[in-house]
């Protein structure tokens, strides 16, 4: 399991404030030397970050659904918004958006392709105090997708896809790319039950081929703390990739014998991990 280095232990002051908002922990402190019953206390209000949750490629935002569940039943505000899945850039300047709309402290999840968008829009953003990778792309600037993927052996990812080819109204061809319904359990979501795999097969939500080969701008990941969680079983993005970018980034790393749908498999671990950086990131 790699560790964190010190650059990632970052502490942010709480703040006093007179009432209760949504999304904050109460907690009492006293003012001014010993307790007695003239020594003023204060409530002392630390606002839990709002979690943002990136779904990745073939799937959409219902694949966080029991994570969404656990992590509001523990007090944490949630927002999984819709990822277009056109291409880093693209997708992190909508992502953005969401950012921009949120009040206070945010944790940026990223799922598969999904850290390659938090790593682009949660640069340079100091209302982002940590990010969380699941079984997820960690590109330095000037990589990309595919060639993360293949940098070890172990994918099979190539040969479940279904490329469809369209040509929009006044634009260029583009294809995206499915995981092929027959291959889809076996793929992508080994460790779900048959009948729900089907159901999230039906459901997946294409890519674009070239949101694979678009090389990364930024890394938020170079000047944020960060957490993994490799899954060891994955067939779409080889567990010695996953360890290598985590390495590299110096993330709290979370092993687990799991498929590319960890969110669905295990969400507990899942939500745990997510709540482990939203407290060291306060």
């Amino acid at each position: 399991m790699a560790g964190s280095s010190n650059r990632h232990k970052r502490w942010f002051p709480t703040a006093v404030v007179p009432a209760v908002a949504a999304g904050v922990v109460l907690g009492s402190v006293a003012i001014g030397g010993s307790a007695n019953a003239t020594t003023p206390t204060v409530t002392v209000e630390r606002a839990r970050p709002t979690i943002v949750l990136e779904h990745g490629a073939f799937a959409d935002g219902s694949s966080w659904s029991s994570v969404i569940t656990r992590l509001r039943a523990d007090g944490y505000p949630v927002v999984a918004p819709a990822d277009p899945l056109r291409g880093p850039a693209a997708d992190a300047a909508v992502l953005r958006s969401v950012l921009d709309s949120i009040k206070g402290p945010k944790v940026l999840v990223g799922h598969s392709y999904g850290g390659s968008v938090i790593s682009a829009a949660g640069a340079n953003d100091p209302q982002v105090k940590a990010l969380v990778y699941v079984a997820a792309f960690l590109p330095a600037p000037g990589e990309t997708a595919l060639e993360l993927t293949g940098k070890f052996p172990g994918s099979t990812l190539p040969d479940a896809l279904n490329p469809v080819t369209y040509t929009p109204a006044g634009g260029t061809a583009t294809t995206d790319l499915y995981i092929r319904a027959d291959k889809f359990r076996h793929q992508f979501a080994a460790d779900v039950p048959a009948a729900q795999a089907a159901v999230m097969a039906a459901a997946q939500r294409p890519i674009a081929q070239n949101a694979l080969t678009e090389e990364a701008t930024v890394a938020a990941w170079q000047e944020k703390p960060s957490w993994d969680i490799v899954t060891t079983q994955d067939l779409n993005i080889p567990a010695a990739a996953q360890l290598y970018m985590a390495r590299r980034a110096h993330s709290h790393v979370t092993e687990v014998a799991a498929s590319h749908s960890v969110a669905v498999s295990h969400p507990a671990l899942v939500a745990r991990v997510i709540e482990e950086a939203a407290k060291a990131g306060r």
